[in-house]
């Protein structure tokens, strides 16, 4: 089963969270020591995948179309196919035919 391709919103939604998150951190934080950055890096990026994630998908409908059938089957004729050998040109379509 084929994973589905994230849509626009979420994409929009994750890439937001990961820097609205990671500012508002920084600034509540006030941190600047380089493993302190990384850790609300990593905060950040882990938040803003959770909320592309929770993004809900479009959802496809699927209609089914009903044709009603031209008759019973055993009233049909069954359809004869022509052979025709490729590259014979007008000679094979006139056998055929």
């Amino acid at each position: 089963m084929a994973m589905p391709r994230p849509t626009a919103a979420q994409f929009a939604y994750g890439t937001c969270t990961v820097i609205f998150s990671t500012l508002a951190m920084l600034l509540l934080s006030q941190t600047s020591s380089g493993p302190g950055v990384a850790v609300i890096a990593v905060a950040a990026l882990a938040l803003g995948l959770l909320v592309a994630m929770t993004v809900p998908q479009p959802r496809t409908t699927r209609t089914m179309t009903v044709v009603p059938a031209s008759g019973r089957a055993a009233d049909r004729e069954p359809v004869r196919a022509a052979r025709v050998s490729a590259g014979a040109g007008e000679a094979a379509r006139d056998r055929a035919a």
